[in-house]
């Protein structure tokens, strides 16, 4: 696991990305238990610098939530980010009572991260609103479908300051345009010099057309929705030449199908677009899907 981590992180690292958001739902995270979920955070902590590094703590468990947070300061990691529980509805005055307690526990500060295509509970702009009026809250991820939110969570960060970051990965240049601090996503982990690129173009001191890379972005989502998250992002790591590790779940031989099948196109594009392999691993390595 080390050895993967470390490659996986140098491959970041070298390719200009500015930090991890570790234990994400690209990572599996409710797949672990708590104490692998330290575990990898210690291991990460090690490897990760000078990247930056925040911990996800989400869980369906209040108190896992306070106890991996209270992990995070003890490792020196700056701040922590918060989805809503799962599977469960909640109320947003019962999400932000969750969150008050969580940062008032935790004592870092706060990213909150909305996904709720896999949380099943989406935080509303109200609960944002008073969770930042009332805690250390630095910044908000924006995944999922709701792409037109990105517009008032802006707004509200401007006035209440903090960042809004995007998970929209495919569609870099729009979101930029909006005002987004940057990308917190997981298809960087497959393409990072393209999705640096767009940053660049887009934020950077001398703007340029980012339409080239962008289209890049497209050909890489139209490949992966393919198979489902995080399965395909897996497929991807694989065809990049790192090391994604054993399916936490059952995988059926559909997908076992499909995951070669997006395997052997990524391989093809990243040939055709003189993307070379992740330095140091080798084709396939570490992964069986099916």
């Amino acid at each position: 696991m080390k050895r993967a981590l470390a490659s996986h992180l140098d491959f970041l690292r070298t390719h200009g990305v500015h930090g991890v958001l570790a234990l994400g739902s690209t990572g599996e995270f409710p797949r672990f238990s708590l104490e692998e979920r330290k575990d990898l955070l210690e291991v990460i902590v090690d490897l990760a610098p000078p990247l930056s590094v925040i911990a996800n703590i989400s869980d369906i468990r209040p108190q896992a939530v306070i106890e991996l947070g209270k992990y995070a300061r003890k490792l020196g990691i700056p701040a922590v980010a918060i989805m809503p529980p799962n599977f469960f509805p909640m109320s947003q005055a019962d999400l932000l009572e969750f969150f008050l307690r969580t940062a008032e526990a935790v004592k870092l500060p706060v990213f909150l991260y909305n996904f709720p295509e896999l949380t099943g509970n989406r935080i509303g702009l109200e609960t944002i609103a008073a969770f930042a009026a009332r805690a250390p809250m630095v910044g908000i991820k924006q995944s999922g479908g709701e792409f037109a939110y990105h517009q008032p969570l802006i707004s509200l960060g401007q006035k209440k300051n903090f960042a809004v970051f995007s998970g929209s990965d495919t569609r870099l240049p729009e979101v930029f345009g909006l005002g987004v601090a940057g990308c917190i996503g997981g298809l960087v982990n497959i393409v990072p010099e393209v999705m640096v690129e767009i940053f660049h173009r887009c934020k950077g001191p001398n703007p340029s057309d980012p339409t080239d890379a962008a289209e890049k972005m497209k050909e890489v989502g139209d490949v992966i929705n393919r198979l489902t998250f995080p399965l395909n992002v897996a497929a991807g790591l694989e065809a990049r030449g790192l090391t994604p590790g054993e399916p936490k779940t059952v995988v059926s031989p559909e997908s076992a199908r499909l995951y070669r099948g997006i395997v052997k196109e990524f391989r093809a594009l990243f040939r055709k677009w003189k993307l070379p392999p992740a330095s140091g691993e080798t084709r396939g390595s570490g992964r069986r899907a099916g």
